[in-house]
């Protein structure tokens, strides 16, 4: 079914710079100089996915969008004035490391807040019609990001700032949050903790980032105690597991929340050749989870779907990834084709490994109550 679906973005969060960095290792002492785009979080697998959407034709049948920044008021729902002030005086005099991996340069604090507004401008459009769906290519991403403390490369928790500026003006009700990210939305839950109106789920490898954390007793505390749901996967985990736990706990868990509009922080770093992951997705994985989200969303929300970038770290790959997941919101194929799919497809997990993976999965199912 083809979908007006919106696709916001800004060449300059292309521009947000992360410094001279080996993958995500400061260049220095032992650390060799980059031979090519240097850190992690670069620019490039979002470019690239713009890039591919526009040269197979499909960018010219979304509604192309761009938005303000996000304004103080906007940001100061979820972050102190105390945390704005240090994030800008660092950008302004050049840059630096704000937090646990989160390097940032000049401008970056003007870049964040674009990078938030186009989440909240990608929610707003689709709460008053205006869109069927949406997209937002925001960088610097947001999910790690914690009201006081940056960390792993985020700096705004841009869906939190979308969710509560869209109450703030529409008086949004319930909001449920997945996110599928290979590293866990440690922001997105904590600012959730203690609220019942926002359901957080996250699917994300076992102990990658932050390092060592899995959560699936995590579930939150007092009226948010129950609305917060993490599912911890095996390193090496592949389209049987993801799409297993879609089956089994994240839509059950949006049938029983019935939320008002359902928000994906999409992150592409689970995919096979990701270098901050040890996960075994490919294109048509991330397909085939927009495709079960945008059936719950349908039924529902009224189909009330938006998307906001995350992670996503293989710059060749991200883009085919990226592109399944527009074509599946737009319900409109290209001609292109994932030279990567087959070879991907043919290195998923064997079959006791995946019985091992469904057994753990039908677990947390019975503890969450699903």
């Amino acid at each position: 079914m083809k979908r007006t679906t919106g696709f916001f973005f800004d060449e300059r969060c292309f521009w947000h710079s992360t410094g001279l960095h080996a993958t995500t290792l400061p260049v220095g002492g032992w650390v060799q100089p980059p031979s090519g785009a240097g850190h992690a979080e670069s620019p490039e697998t979002k470019r690239r996915m713009k890039n591919l959407m526009d040269v197979s034709g499909l960018s010219r049948q979304l509604k192309l969008l761009s938005a303000e920044l996000a304004d103080e008021e906007d940001l100061l729902r979820i972050h102190p004035a105390h945390y704005l002030q240090r994030f800008k005086q660092l950008s302004d005099n050049g840059g630096g490391m704000l937090g646990e991996e989160a390097p940032l340069g000049p401008g970056s604090y003007e870049i964040a807040k674009l990078s938030a507004g186009l989440a909240c401008a990608a929610v707003e459009a689709v709460l008053k019609g205006e869109l069927d769906n949406a997209y937002s290519l925001s960088r610097p991403p947001g999910h790690h990001c914690l009201p006081d403390q940056s960390m792993g490369f985020c700096f705004l928790a841009n869906i939190p700032i979308a969710i509560e500026r869209a109450k703030d003006r529409f008086g949004l009700g319930k909001v449920a949050v997945i996110d599928w990210d290979v590293h866990h939305g440690n922001g997105t839950q904590h600012i959730y903790w203690q609220r019942d109106d926002v359901l957080t789920i996250s699917l994300h490898q076992d102990g990658c980032f932050p390092a060592g954390y899995a959560g699936e007793q995590d579930r939150g505390e007092g009226a948010g105690a129950g609305y917060n749901i993490n599912i911890p996967l095996l390193a090496g985990a592949g389209d049987d597991g993801y799409q297993y736990a879609m089956q089994q706990i994240v839509i059950p868990a949006l049938e029983q929340f019935k939320p008002e509009i359902i928000i994906i922080a999409c992150g592409y770093d689970a995919n096979a050749i990701d270098p901050l992951a040890r996960m075994q997705l490919h294109s048509d994985s991330f397909r085939a989870m927009t495709a079960q989200v945008q059936s719950a969303a349908d039924r529902l929300c009224g189909g009330k779907l938006v998307m906001v970038h995350e992670g996503g770290y293989a710059e060749a790959y991200v883009p085919f990834c990226g592109l399944a997941v527009m074509e599946e919101l737009s319900g409109i194929r290209t001609e292109v084709q994932d030279p990567m799919l087959e070879f991907i497809q043919q290195q998923q997990p064997r079959e006791a490994f995946n019985q091992f993976q469904r057994a753990a999965i039908d677990q947390l199912a019975r503890q969450f109550n699903l």
